[in-house]
């Protein structure tokens, strides 16, 4: 017998083609004899297909992103280290950090990469052993990158998965940590265009398996610590090939690893103080970190998406002191109280209520947590997302106003965790009611195509004020997606500056004001799938022309508030250090 399902539906302004995209995973008409779908099944079918809808008033707006990166110049092809995908350690992947190195006013790419391991890798790829390298590509302002790996000195040869640049030291130049399986690098920027590893000296090498680190002011003593993200304790290639149906073991099939909080001394070494600021948990399996005032009382929280357990959430208690509370705020677990494989967060405020919300990408349905102010409601089913991320296996994730419009829409990469089988990546748009649309058949020709996808990050790299991609896939090349069409809109950059405008204030909130309504963005680029993003908090103004009202709020708790701001600028805030305030506004190089 062959099912079918009808559906009424307005034939002039349904996009058919959307149609292919929601409802992949039923690819095919059911025939039920032998098979018979229940109801939900079937409701699901339906309102798969209904999450594709878009209104032809939205779709003409709606940007455009092309694949340049073979005309930007960047060659960049990830390797996990091998020749054959066969553990956790060569499918976890690796990011991309956006960063401007050399303070021209662009933004700067580098990429981590893998390497033949011993006790990891497979012994047939032993030839690529000290043939890898991270990567550094320097943006040239005309669009295009060259690549200054090790002219810049930071062709780390280890097994890299994210990195994190922040300027520890105040010396106004962003410096570059590396998070590796094994010995992190830490490198400090010279101001010449070159850095200088510093690992040992610091302190901060780390030997266990680190994916991810945020800086921000742990202690409130006004210089920046930095919190690591470990996962597990890989055992050696005890499992390296392991023949069953599901590819090698998962993550709890291994020990977890303690993160770790380095507590900055201001003297250029840091100090382990993990335990004694109360976040140390023996057996985590950090996927990500981020630092966000979460719970709205000014002072930086450590949200850390652990892999197929408990997420944790340290409430910052002021002086230095943290306290989990994830289970109190919602944030442990799904909405059915299990253990969720969380990937890389994105933190905004989607709902435009003035507190900032999660979206975690996992390996089911995803996660959308909306913040209510004292706890986080699971809306994952509500806006759409279960149904349209529930198809795939999702890792980075990227919240950002593609087209200007102040309402955040939502990049998500995806692929498969134990076998290099790709799939279509995730681009959804804010229809500003709580529900998101898939549009990415609308958005460019790279939706069209499947990668086995793992970092992504956000950057105005060509600094037209709209937002463009930079994913990072699997064994492959990773690919730079500009945003053509996203300034449609107005647009406003704002850049909190501390240190006598020398360094970025990290941790700073700031909210704008326009046309009655209100954007928040804290200054922390850590966030999503081991990458770092435009640490310039962009703002789409829609078609104001101006900003009413834009409040800075430093780290230090200080505050400024600018009135009647132009769109389509950048402006730098800059808190002396008398507590005077300047702003600098500058017109886009």
């Amino acid at each position: 017998m062959l099912c079918r399902v009808y559906l009424e539906v307005d034939m002039e302004h349904y996009d058919f083609s959307s149609v292919k995209k929601s409802c992949r995973a039923f690819r095919r008409e059911s025939r039920c004899s032998g098979h018979v779908y229940s109801g939900l099944s079937l409701a699901a079918v339906i309102l798969g297909c209904w999450a594709g809808w878009n209104p032809t008033w939205a779709q003409e707006f709606l940007p455009t992103f092309h694949d340049v990166t073979e005309e930007a110049g960047i060659q960049f092809k990830h390797s996990y280290g091998d020749y054959r995908l066969s553990n956790i350690v060569e499918g976890t992947g690796a990011g991309v950090g956006c960063f401007d190195y050399d303070g021209d006013g662009f933004l700067d790419l580098y990429f981590l990469n893998g390497a033949w391991t011993e006790g990891v890798s497979d012994t047939r790829g032993r030839e690529l052993r000290g043939k890898l390298f991270n990567a550094l590509y320097r943006n040239q302002g005309d669009g295009t990158f060259v690549e200054v790996t090790f002219l810049a000195g930071v062709g780390d040869p280890g097994f890299g998965f994210g990195c994190s640049a922040a300027d520890f030291n105040a010396d106004g130049f962003l410096d570059l940590y590396v998070l590796n399986y094994g010995e992190n690098r830490f490198y400090r920027n010279n101001g010449d265009g070159t850095f200088t590893e510093i690992t040992e000296e610091t302190g901060l090498g780390n030997p266990l398996w680190s994916l991810s680190a945020v800086w921000f002011d742990a202690d409130g003593d006004g210089d920046l610590d930095v919190y690591v993200a470990n996962y597990l304790q890989y055992d050696a290639g005890k499992f390296r090939w392991y023949y069953a149906a599901a590819g090698y073991p998962g993550p709890l099939s291994y020990h977890g690893q303690p993160d770790a909080l380095y507590q900055n001394n201001g003297d250029g070494t840091f100090t382990d103080v993990t335990e004694e600021a109360g976040v140390f948990q023996p057996e985590g399996r950090a996927m990500s970190v981020t630092a966000v005032d979460l719970d709205g009382d000014g002072l930086l929280d450590i949200y850390v998406p652990n892999d197929a357990m408990e997420n944790y959430f340290f409430r910052n208690l002021g002086g230095g002191k943290f306290r989990e509370e994830a289970l109190e705020w919602g944030l442990a677990f799904g909405e059915g109280g299990q253990n969720v494989s969380s990937m890389g967060p994105s933190i905004g405020d989607i709902d435009r209520d003035g507190r900032l919300d999660l979206f975690i990408p996992d390996m089911s349905y995803s996660c959308l947590l909306v913040n209510r102010g004292h706890i986080f409601e699971d809306l994952t089913a509500q806006s759409n997302l279960a149904l349209i991320c529930g198809q795939y296996i999702s890792w980075g994730s990227v919240l950002f106003d593609m087209d200007n419009n102040m309402y955040l829409d939502l990049f998500v990469t995806t692929g498969d965790a134990h076998f290099e089988f790709p799939d279509e990546d995730v681009l959804v748009w804010n229809d500003g009611t709580g529900r998101f649309v898939d549009v990415a058949n609308q958005c460019g020709e790279y939706f069209h195509h499947k990668r086995v996808g793992r970092g992504a990050a956000y950057v105005d790299y060509d600094n037209d004020g709209d937002l463009d991609l930079v994913v990072v896939n699997l064994n492959d090349v990773a690919r730079l997606l500009r945003n053509d069409g996203g300034n449609r809109n107005n647009w406003l950059k704002v850049v909190p500056k501390t240190n006598g405008g020398r360094s970025d204030a990290l941790g700073a909130l700031v909210i704008v004001e326009s046309g009655g309504i209100q954007q928040v963005q804290y200054m922390i680029p850590v966030v999503g799938y081991l990458s770092q993003s435009d640490n310039r908090l962009h703002f789409g103004l829609g078609k104001q022309a101006k900003a009413d009202k834009v409040l800075i709020r430093w780290p230090d708790g200080r505050q400024a508030e600018l009135i009647n701001i132009p769109a389509n600028q950048l402006i730098e805030v800059v808190l002396d250090e008398d507590g005077g305030v300047q702003v600098l506004a500058r017109a886009l190089p």
